[in-house]
């Protein structure tokens, strides 16, 4: 690492990356250097190379890592390149801010948890809802134990019509799933957070593909239905082997009247929770009372998960995700997907 910056590089040079992390970087001149950009279609690298004034780039990310010898890695690919680019990164040395999901499955993410303890680096995944004023707000209620014990969660990512009509979302090859890995996988590892990560035992689950696979009003662009291999909706549930239980509900398209939901319902045995917006659910003075938080700032939680990791590049500890813990919420994924495949209930 240079003496006072932090030098990145990028492998893959998509939306999210371009949307998210560049402009968050980008801001960050005092603490880091965009030092280049690789990606297969050479000529998205150079877009935002151009636009970031990022100093170099490449078709092959491994002649990128050889030639340039970045500090910090961030992978933004297709899911499927999640592993092999982060394995890559971890072997020359750098540390790693990976997009979620982690990897296509659990034997890939313990690859990489094995990769970063062998060569003594930070591997972490944008798992931003984590840094939400919301989710900072309840785990203040957790940790002083006004919830008590939490022992049923219910964690939503629901949307009425947003199957996203650009990128390789709807390609289960590419993706490892649908809305489970892609928008479902931020609740289900801000609930593990927030009840201290129980190790799961079992999980069964359904997914359909009802509406995706058909023509239909889309209010995140048209997608190909003839193109559409993963799933448009998924429900399951999760048992941990401290005997509490998650329940899962995620969509791309469901008939629900609400436009699109992200939350997390938190039920203890003193108190409830939700986090968007955040309220406590409790009793008082024999009463039954809302506790309702209206004045937090919520905050950019992508920002705030980008900043802590650079904090810790430069050997600043802050909580970020880790990747035992994501190699936990892999584990779900997988049996997630496992149980809706066979249908039947698998143990974990």
């Amino acid at each position: 690492m240079g003496a006072t910056k932090l030098r990145v590089a990028f492998i893959g040079a998509g939306q999210i990356a371009e949307k998210v992390h560049l402009p968050v970087l980008s801001q960050m001149k005092d603490k880091v250097e965009l030092v280049s950009i690789a990606d297969t279609a050479l000529e998205k690298a150079e877009r935002l190379a151009g636009k970031f004034l990022i100093e170099t780039t490449f078709q092959d990310y491994n002649e990128m890592l050889s030639r340039v010898g970045p500090d910090a890695v961030w992978v933004c690919t297709t899911n499927k390149f999640h592993a092999s680019a982060s394995l890559a990164a971890l072997r020359s040395k750098c540390h790693v801010f990976c997009e979620k999901p982690p990897a296509m499955n659990e034997v890939e993410a313990r690859q990489m948890l094995t990769a970063a303890e062998e060569e003594g680096r930070i591997l972490s995944f944008n798992f931003n809802y984590r840094f939400r004023g919301e989710t900072l707000a309840i785990k203040k209620f957790i940790e002083g134990g006004e919830l008590g014990e939490i022992y049923v969660c219910t964690a939503q990512a629901i949307r009425r019509r947003g199957i996203p009509g650009w990128g390789s979302f709807t390609n289960r090859d590419l993706q490892g799933g649908g809305p489970v890995a892609d928008i479902g996988v931020h609740m289900i590892d801000l609930a593990l957070h927030l009840m201290d990560f129980p190790e799961p035992k079992s999980i069964v689950a359904s997914t359909y593909r009802k509406i995706g696979n058909r023509k239909g009003i889309g209010l995140m662009g048209k997608w190909n239905p003839h193109g559409f291999t993963v799933e448009d909706s998924a429900f399951g549930l999760v048992k941990f082997r401290n005997g509490a239980t998650m329940i899962i509900e995620t969509a791309y398209a469901l008939n629900t009247k609400e436009r699109s939901v992200m939350n997390l319902h938190l039920h203890g045995d003193r108190a409830g929770a939700s986090l968007f917006p955040p309220e406590v659910y409790t009793e008082m003075h024999g009463e039954l009372i809302d506790i309702n938080l209206p004045f937090i700032e919520t905050g950019d939680g992508h920002k705030r998960s980008i900043e802590a990791f650079v904090e810790n590049c430069f050997g600043n500890v802050l909580p970020i995700p880790t990747a035992a813990e994501a190699c936990v919420v892999q584990k779900i994924l997988d049996g997630f997907y496992e149980s809706a495949d066979l249908d039947k209930t698998i143990e974990l």
